[in-house]
């Protein structure tokens, strides 16, 4: 199983000469893309936002499978939640529960969208204009404002995920899979609204998804996050979506700006802008 990277062509067959099956998932039917059904897409989710080996679909089925990425952003918020619940059972500060938490889920994805940010950070901060943009964001090397980009966003997560421990473990596990499910579910959105920024690499193959596919990854974006927030009232629920909506607003208007499009570098920092800022808003209203 070959797992997919923002800086390469995306395939995830096992053989890339066969011919996928036709789908019937929300980002399927007539027109809707290659794939093998709902659970087919939501394999190719696992498998694309994952480093969990899913049998996945052929290249351009990623487009119909986006409806699945807040399903797929729960669960690994969840796994990162139980990490912190079993942080904390043995007695360790909530500080270190919270990189421990972070770091259960890096792992799970392959720092995937965390490699997008520093390539975008990278880019944006170092070229003089689109073509070296675009450029230097291809370069797998880090530069200074990657790392830098890196290290802002998760110290910023894990301060906010301890403060928001402060209510309880169980209040931080609520809140990963939430921000986890909400920032996945704008990818979609910014895949639709925005071009490939280039003719190659992941955002030109992923291609761009059914609006019935990115309206279904909402309405679950939404519902998780209501339904896991929704015990710590609604003002959180209310501040921490339209935060979230604005950090990944912001990130794609900077992208349509200066590079023209999106790349799979822009959809990593869509969602880590998005977690980020959801959870600063979280912090702010939970912290005791």
């Amino acid at each position: 199983m070959r797992h997919l990277s923002y800086n390469r062509p995306m395939d995830t067959r096992e053989n890339p000469g066969e011919t996928p099956a036709p789908t019937d998932g929300p980002g399927g039917g007539p027109g809707g893309g290659p794939g093998g059904g709902l659970g087919a897409e939501l394999r190719l989710a696992v498998a694309f936002l994952t480093r969990l080996p899913t049998v996945a679909v052929g290249e351009a089925g990623i487009a119909a499978a986006v409806w699945a990425f807040p399903v797929v952003g729960a669960a690994l918020g969840l796994a990162g939640g139980l990490a912190y619940l079993g942080a904390a059972a043995l007695g360790l500060p909530a500080l270190a529960a919270a990189f421990i938490a972070l770091g259960v889920v890096i792992l799970a994805t392959g720092a995937l969208h965390e490699d997008g940010l520093a390539d975008l950070a990278d880019g944006l901060g170092g070229g003089h204009d689109r073509a070296a943009k675009l450029a230097i964001m291809r370069d797998s090397r880090i530069g200074a404002y990657g790392a830098l980009a890196l290290v802002l966003v998760v110290g910023l997560k894990a301060v906010a995920l301890a403060a928001i421990g402060g209510a309880g473990p169980l209040a931080a596990m609520a809140a990963l899979a939430a921000t986890g499910a909400a920032s996945r579910g704008a990818m979609p959105l910014v895949m639709l609204q925005l071009p490939p920024a280039r003719a190659d690499g992941l955002g030109a193959d992923a291609g761009r998804p059914k609006p019935a596919a990115a309206a279904v990854a909402v309405i679950l974006a939404l519902a998780l996050a209501a339904s896991l927030l929704g015990a710590y009232g609604w003002p959180a629920v209310v501040l921490a979506l339209a935060v979230g909506a604005l950090a990944a607003g912001a990130i794609a208007a900077l992208a349509a700006r200066q590079l023209g499009g999106h790349t799979g570098d822009v959809l990593g920092a869509v969602q880590q802008a998005a977690e980020t800022a959801m959870l600063l808003a979280l912090s702010a209203l939970l912290a005791p």
